[in-house]
């Protein structure tokens, strides 16, 4: 802040631009950018950098940086734009980590051309925003900020039509990352287009006065873990009813198809075959895992939901304050029962997982239960005893407030009942098998997925982790 400090009237008017840009955002313009920008605690006018950039540092923080002038010679709808582009870099050097693709300045261009394209969509725009012209004489002359997608496409279409190639339109085109970086690589030869006003792609040829190019600090470790908050807070959005959230989040999702396995990990979860409404493809993940949670989810989802409200979440975030999550409709905690079958071997990392999951899920109370003849109650982490024969009826009879356990009834009507077991034991009926979830351990006996009416039921692998 100290390098040539812009004058106070300048430092101002760039602040007020930049608020208003990011109350856009807030309100439904980018949830991803909303977010994103929540996490930059410092939001720092310097002359230091020519334009703007958001920088993750080595600490773990990650700042934006913006240049008072470059703010204020953009046009209205400019400084959406820049921090639009620059928050959409971030989630790029996330999603493609792959430190050859991030080397190969085709894909630097791809980026820049998918980042652009998508920044005129979502923001509303029909042309890339203007600075006045380097070089002007006060004639008035502007010139766009950034790389034009049309125009790269344009460039590309003539190159293969000069060589006897045919070139996709360019909605195939700009489809995903991946198809522009490979499009580009068929050309016979392509150049970085002046002026870039991007420091991801070229930052300033001549900054400070060396001829050199000015870098912005971008710790792989702190991006990673920014990255990774941001997209699981706006899948929490987007699965919670957040239309917004949810249609840039699968527009994100499907401009990174094919970009490999680690991706198909990272998208699978976040809970994306969820937000889709699809089953997940078969892969090495903690598939019942997934699984309890989505149907877990489903039997929780009755009456509160937390929501972000976007018109307050943004006035917050104007303020220098983080958005907050609150509550819609009456709030009522859900009351969980967990039974786990102590008649034979119980796989230990079943039994902690069920008690992270519990534990950390919002408004949730839980109540332990160990079960073979008989029934006991327990807490998360004392020692359970077990080893007779095993009865799923005193489960039913103790959930729907008929048996007693040490003088108590269960007087609570749980919302849902987790059964751990192999799955051997007379089958049973509960007054609403829609609210049991069964958990049949290796070798088991899955017989409630064949019950009628059926019940939600899946085998776990001992050994998952």
């Amino acid at each position: 802040m100290s390098e040539e400090p812009a004058a106070p009237e300048v430092v101002e008017q760039a602040r007020q631009r930049k608020e208003s840009a990011l109350l856009g955002f807030g309100v439904g313009q980018s949830v991803v950018a909303s977010w994103l920008y929540a996490k930059c605690h410092h939001h720092i006018p310097t002359t230091v950098v020519p334009t703007a950039a958001v920088v993750a540092t080595g600490d773990g923080a990650c700042a934006l940086l913006y240049n008072p002038y470059f703010f204020v010679e953009l046009d209205p709808e400019g400084v959406g734009f820049v921090l639009f582009h620059e928050a959409r870099h971030l989630m790029h050097r996330h999603l493609h980590v792959e430190e050859e693709l991030r080397g190969d300045p085709a894909f630097t261009l791809a980026a820049e051309v998918v980042i652009n394209h998508v920044a005129l969509r979502r923001l509303d725009l029909s042309d890339l925003p203007t600075v006045p012209a380097r070089g002007g004489a006060g004639d008035g002359a502007r010139e766009p900020v950034g790389i034009d997608p049309v125009l790269v496409h344009q460039a590309y279409e003539e190159d293969l039509r000069q060589r006897g190639l045919s070139p996709l339109p360019y909605d195939e085109f700009v489809h995903t990352d991946l198809t522009v970086y490979a499009e580009l690589r068929r050309m016979a030869s392509f150049d970085e287009p002046v002026p870039t006003f991007c420091m991801h792609l070229a930052g300033d040829p001549g900054a400070n006065g060396s001829g050199g190019r000015v870098t912005v600090p971008a710790d792989p470790e702190t991006v990673e873990r920014v990255g990774q908050e941001v997209l699981g807070e706006v899948m929490r959005d987007a699965l919670r009813g957040g239309r917004s959230a949810r249609g840039e989040l699968l527009d994100l999702a499907d401009r990174t198809l094919d970009g490999g396995e680690r991706l198909t990990r990272l998208w699978g979860g976040l809970g994306l075959d969820r937000l889709r409404g699809v089953t997940p493809k078969t892969r090495r993940v903690d598939w019942w895992q997934r699984w309890l949670t989505d149907v877990l989810a489903s039997k929780l989802a009755e009456s509160d939901r937390l929501v972000y409200p976007k018109k307050q979440g943004a006035i917050m975030l104007a303020l220098g304050h983080e958005p907050m999550l609150s509550r819609r409709g009456p709030e009522r905690a859900k009351v969980v029962l967990i039974a786990f079958d102590t008649s034979g071997s119980m796989p230990g990392f079943v039994v902690d997982w069920l008690t992270t999951l519990v534990g950390r899920t919002d408004g949730v109370e839980s109540h332990w239960l160990s079960f073979d003849g008989a029934l006991m109650l327990f807490a998360p982490g004392e020692r359970v005893l077990g080893g007779g024969g095993t009865d799923f009826q005193n489960v039913v009879d103790y959930a729907e407030g008929r048996l007693e356990v040490n003088g108590r009834r269960f007087e609570t009507e749980p919302d849902a009942i987790i059964v751990v077991t192999d799955g051997y034991a007379p089958a049973v009926t509960p007054a609403d098998p829609d609210r049991w979830i069964w958990l049949i351990t290796d070798n088991g006996n899955d017989w409630p997925e064949r019950h009628h009416p059926p019940m939600a039921c899946h085998r776990v692998v001992s050994g998952q982790h």
